[in-house]
């Protein structure tokens, strides 16, 4: 069987390009997406644009940026992946 089953998808590199974020994962696929499909990147100041900040391989934010991606939000599986905070 070929293509990318049983692949975990890692974040590379992530690029603000004009409009749109370029995820370049370490398998070498290209994931390319308008910013409109993440209005709170509106928030994210200028400078900040071309400073990705990859955590853990499968999350990105901006400096600026209120929120934080998983890579399965970006792939529309994010029921694969849910946050749950630790009750105290």
């Amino acid at each position: 069987m070929e293509g990318f089953i049983g692949h975990k998808p890692e974040l590379k590199k992530v690029l603000w390009t004009n409009n749109k974020i370029e995820i370049r994962l370490t398998d070498g696929r290209i994931i390319l997406f308008p910013t409109s499909k993440l209005p709170s990147l509106k928030k994210t100041k200028l400078k900040d644009r071309n400073k990705a900040l990859i955590i853990n391989r499968d999350m990105f934010t901006f400096e600026s940026c209120p929120e934080v991606y998983h890579i399965e939000q970006i792939l529309g599986k994010e029921k694969d992946y849910q946050y749950t905070a630790a009750l105290q």
